[in-house]
């Protein structure tokens, strides 16, 4: 069974986020980049699947500029097997993403597809399910515990009521939630491993696939600093603060 993961190159969830001056977008100079933390999750996943006989290649794909290689690389450190970059240095949105992935689908012919369920920079989550609707594949999206098997998946999924089992059909889309796994960190002998192994390296225009923009940025902005707090005697005090400030 081969399994395939999306990841994408992000902000590394550690640093503050600082937005440009004209306010076209967001500051990448001289920014420390990472893999996005719920691609990480995929790979984990799809890495320890292997490790259970249930998958026997895992596939590690991103679309983003040269320097995602290493996103890719941090991949097949982590125990991926091969890894694809669609190259392009396009800000591309969920549904040319998705687009992207599935022509590489169609190429690659895996049997199952798991990733992240959203990235850390956009917040879209909205990916994994375009993919899966381009496809025509079964979705099961948030999984905590993911079970594979000959020609299904059992996914226990997180919604607002508490957990869910479903099973789907193979091939399907999955997409990996918090509480699935922790991934492992890289061991210094599987980074050097990873140096050397050869990259499947695309241009975009290869992959024959409309990328156009549909949505247009008008303004990116921080969000507005608080305000301190203030001391209260009594819950009649904070209901009356409530009120003066227009909460309730």
């Amino acid at each position: 069974m081969k399994v395939l993961v999306p990841v994408k190159r992000v902000i590394d969830y550690n640093v503050k986020v600082r937005v440009k001056a004209d306010q076209t977008g967001v500051d990448l100079a001289n920014v420390k980049m990472a893999m996005n933390p719920f691609c990480e999750i995929a790979v984990e996943e799809a890495v320890r699947q292997k490790e259970k006989g249930a998958a026997t290649e895992v596939v590690a794909v991103s679309i983003g500029p040269a320097q995602a290689q290493e996103t890719l690389r941090t991949a097949l450190a982590m125990g991926a097997d091969r890894a694809i970059l669609i190259q392009t240095d396009q800000d591309l949105e969920p549904l040319a993403v998705a687009k992207v992935l599935a022509a590489v689908i169609t190429e690659e012919a895996p049997d199952a597809v798991i990733m992240g369920k959203q990235a850390i920079d956009g917040d879209n989550n909205a990916t994994g399910q375009m993919l899966s609707a381009l496809l025509d594949w079964p979705q099961a999206v948030f999984a905590s515990e993911i079970v594979l098997s000959a020609g299904s998946a059992k996914v226990t999924r997180e919604i607002d009521g508490g957990l869910q089992t479903v099973d789907v059909a193979l091939p399907a889309v999955i997409t990996a939630d918090l509480r699935l796994n922790e991934p492992r960190y890289a061991s210094l002998p599987n980074i050097m491993k990873a140096k050397k192994k050869p990259l499947d390296v695309k241009e975009l225009s290869a992959v024959g696939v409309d990328t156009a923009p549909r949505l247009k940025v008008v303004k990116v902005a921080e969000p507005p600093k608080r305000s301190g707090g203030v001391k209260v005697e009594s819950a009649a005090e904070i209901v009356s603060n409530l009120k003066s400030n227009g909460v309730i």
